[in-house]
């Protein structure tokens, strides 16, 4: 389809993509952390995706656990390979090759909920991830603070970036990092649980661009009896040098709707990106089967207006010109496979530009969030998601046991009847990826990054902040 913006920017017609393939990973595949149950070693990936072309290197950022924050979880990024059709660009045999650990010194960043309002302390929800040109070094951004670290190879924490304080949660004068405040609490801030969900870097590593997966408080409308979200939200451009903010861009939803918000922003050069934007709505493991809505856009930066000193209220009642936005470039929607019955995942998280193939085009990588197939009550009792690919049905087993087992209705809601043993036919919902073949004519041009110095070290665990820079040093010659 061809691809129009919202804005009237002279800019070429662009073609779309076209699918290639899909690969599953099953649910129950573990990582090279060493553990062996759903809550220490399942493989949870892919809130975040990143590629980098000079070392042919995918990165899979898993989130903060399967406890959905009531864990104690060791958050961690995984390197995996995949086997690319150079000329069709389908994809094949999925690999991890490395799980690294985030550490600040001895204390690994865990996955559990800041348990104070006023101390973020070691809780981390990392959720978008790039590989520095100008290091080499992990850049993450996470959704509790929200927060963008910088990390070595081996995921020990180097440096905080700053956070402006528009979007720093508050309640009133206070911070207030609960993921889950009680509704009404927050004043201005991040919305809980709704902080820095994607994450891109300009190719020459001078900029960073981490995107709210929604507007700030003060960007709704909090003056009814309920909070009513913004149909904006927020890009942050920093200058990787200073881990400063410099601008701040507003983005505007295509739609409202259960969930609306973003899950990734990919560089394309200096000012324009993809970003997935999506509901909550698809096969997850307590979701609504019904009406998925998951698309990307393409977005331009040039011509928009710096909102950092402004509130976008919704309808946008001010003068300012939004991030320029394309039609929808990739409906993710439409090419379904039968490891989930021909439905959407209800999560697509990541998304990345992958080699470039024989003919000149690139591959395209998108992967789903399947929050590690678990799901928890309110009492934070921990269940196993299982889907049936033949007739579309889900259950809630125990975990790690697929026994006492309960329906899943398609709306998310638990029945009472209890089944037994899991029935056959059932799996735990996998992750999946998902190939496009792109054009540069369908990218409108694409910069790949500069090549890192020195490069993500091929370490098998965990290195010294110390053993690290003496290695950064060999390899630079000092």
């Amino acid at each position: 389809m061809a691809t129009t913006w919202q804005t009237g920017m002279a800019l070429p017609a662009l073609a779309a993509p076209a699918y290639v393939n899909s690969l599953t990973i099953p649910g129950n595949t573990l990582d090279l952390s060493g553990g062996t149950t759903a809550n220490n070693g399942r493989f949870g990936a892919f809130s975040g995706l990143y590629y980098l072309p000079s070392q042919n290197q995918w990165f899979g950022l898993s989130d903060r656990g399967p406890g959905g924050g009531t864990l104690d979880y060791k958050t961690r990024l995984q390197r995996f390979s995949l086997d690319v059709d150079n000329n069709t660009g389908a994809i094949s045999n999925f690999q991890i090759l490395q799980t690294i650990l985030f550490r600040n010194g001895n204390t690994y960043l865990n996955g559990i909920a800041p348990a104070s309002a006023g101390i973020l302390g070691n809780s981390f929800d990392p959720e978008g991830i790039v590989v520095l040109p100008s290091s080499g070094n992990f850049l993450v951004s996470d959704e509790y603070g929200p927060s963008l670290y910088e990390f070595n190879p081996a995921g020990q924490f180097i440096r905080s970036f700053s956070v402006p304080g528009n979007v720093i949660p508050k309640s009133g004068s206070n911070t207030d990092y609960l993921a889950s405040p009680k509704p009404g609490t927050l004043t201005s801030g991040r919305e809980g649980n709704r902080g820095l969900e994607g994450l891109a870097v300009s190719p020459d590593g001078r900029f960073a661009f981490a995107m709210l997966q929604n507007g700030v408080i003060t960007d709704g409308d909090s003056s009814g009896s309920t909070f009513a979200r913004s149909g904006y939200t927020r890009i942050l451009k920093y200058d990787v040098d200073s881990g400063n903010v410099v601008g701040q861009y507003a983005y505007q939803l295509a739609s409202t709707g259960q969930g609306r918000g973003i899950s990734e922003i990919v560089a394309l050069d200096d000012h324009r990106f993809m970003v997935i934007e999506r509901n909550n709505r698809g096969v997850g493991v307590n979701s609504t089967l019904a009406s998925p809505d998951k698309n990307i856009f393409m977005i331009d930066l040039n011509g928009a207006s710096d909102v950092s000193s402004l509130d976008l209220t919704s309808p946008l009642g001010l003068n300012i010109t939004p991030v320029t936005k394309s039609s929808v470039f990739i409906d993710l929607d439409i090419n379904t496979i039968a490891a989930l019955n021909n439905r959407s995942p209800e999560k697509w998280e990541g998304l990345a530009v992958g080699p470039r193939l024989n003919d000149g085009s690139y591959l395209l990588l998108a992967g789903t969030d399947n929050d590690y197939s678990v799901t928890q009550n309110g009492s934070n009792t921990q269940f196993d998601v299982y889907f049936n690919p033949s007739n579309g049905n889900r259950l809630q087993c125990d975990l790690d046991a697929a026994t006492n087992c309960y329906a899943i209705d398609a709306t998310g809601n638990t029945g009472t009847t209890n089944l037994g043993n899991l029935p056959a036919g059932y799996q735990l919902i996998p992750g999946l990826l998902q190939a496009y073949k792109a054009s540069a004519a369908d990218l409108g041009g694409y910069t790949q990054p500069t090549t890192p110095v020195p490069g993500p070290l091929p370490v098998l665990g965990a290195l010294s902040a110390l053993g690290w820079s003496r290695r950064l040093r060999r390899r630079l010659g000092r």
